[in-house]
């Protein structure tokens, strides 16, 4: 079925969205992640829009939207107000009118919108998704501080060189910082790799990306805490920061949608020893000046949001794990009939 794309001006921002299926079925609302956009979603769009009206936007600072900076003060609620403001502008926010599937950081910002409009969810896919107390600087599964300025989080996290190539539009794969590598190396399970049509649309969706103050990865602020950084107050990467970003509220949501979280067996960005967390990168001596476990662990993103889920059923809510074989952190493009099969059948 073929994808549309249209552009929505909401009383926010201007959103460009991916869309296919029946005007009048059954909505499923796709949210992607960090460096990416709804280009990622094509294949899964077209598996499922023979029995679902599916709707993918564009995040603000991400492929074709409108790029307006982003306070990371509120977290992920600029982007869930982004996509209350297009459910509006759609006529779709009626009760319990919208299934919502969130992908990494698009996962949280899934979770902020039900937090935040409960009646109008119908249920919740949660494919790997980010930890409820964010990306870095937390230690248990209560989200606990690793040291109080949130230090070894936000956008002093992010890799120099990635960035810099990422502002340069580099299309490479000379480096193991190049967006294309990191894309094949840590968004996918090696050696799998999308066909190369398919990769240079992937690659472009990373590099439309905007870069810089109010968007990625953000400011930071110096620290006498190892790393050395703590989070600033804009862009993306700051706005997954621990104390910014805490969607333990997700537990005490009432009514409580049916929750699906897929996720794949080899995920190397969201886990319980991320390689992309500074907890992990010290213990690996890769980040000289550890101060050791008790201090700075590796952050257990898994255990985190299996500890949340688990209050939620708790408190009536219900959710299905499904460990997806063979696959990292994107297993709706690494194990797609596996990923679809699991979808439908929750659907």
């Amino acid at each position: 079925m073929a994808i549309r794309t249209r552009r929505y001006r909401t009383g926010r921002i201007e959103t460009h969205v991916r869309c296919a299926g029946r005007d009048d079925g059954d909505v499923l609302l796709l949210v992607h992640g960090n460096a990416s956009s709804s280009v990622f979603f094509d294949e899964l769009i077209e598996a499922v829009a023979g029995d679902f009206r599916v709707i993918a936007p564009d995040l603000r600072g991400y492929g074709e939207s409108e790029p307006r900076p982003i306070d990371a003060r509120r977290g992920m609620r600029d982007f869930a107000d982004d996509i209350a403001a297009l459910v509006d502008s759609l006529g779709l926010a009626s009760d319990a009118n919208i299934r919502l599937l969130g992908w990494s950081m698009g996962a949280g910002v899934v979770m902020q919108y039900a937090i935040d409009h409960p009646t109008r969810v119908r249920s919740l896919v949660l494919e790997s998704p980010l930890s409820p107390f964010g990306f870095g600087g937390t230690k248990d599964v209560a989200g606990s501080l690793c040291w109080p300025d949130r230090a070894g989080s936000g956008g002093g996290a992010a890799n120099p060189e990635y960035v810099r190539r990422l502002a340069q539009k580099d299309r490479s794969d000379e480096s193991p910082f190049s967006p294309r590598s990191v894309m094949n190396s840590f968004y996918f399970k090696p050696p799998f790799r999308v066909p190369p049509d398919r990769e240079e649309e992937l690659v472009s969706s990373v590099l439309a990306m905007r870069i810089g103050e109010g968007f990625y990865p953000g400011g930071l602020q110096p620290s006498e805490n190892w790393p050395g950084v703590a989070p600033g107050v804009d862009g993306i990467n700051n706005a997954m920061a621990p104390g910014y970003c805490d969607l333990s509220a997700f537990a005490r949501i009432s009514p409580r949608p049916p929750v699906l979280w897929l996720r794949g067996d080899d995920d190397q960005i969201v886990a319980d020893f991320s390689l992309l967390d500074f907890g992990s990168l010290g213990q690996l001596g890769a980040v000289p000046g550890w101060p050791g476990a008790e201090v700075f662990p590796p952050q257990p993103m898994v255990s985190q949001m299996r500890s949340l889920l688990d209050r939620y059923a708790e408190a009536g809510g219900s959710y299905r794990e499904v460990v997806i074989a063979d696959s990292g952190h994107s297993p709706h493009l690494e194990q797609p009939e596996a990923f679809v099969s699991a979808l439908r059948a929750f659907l």
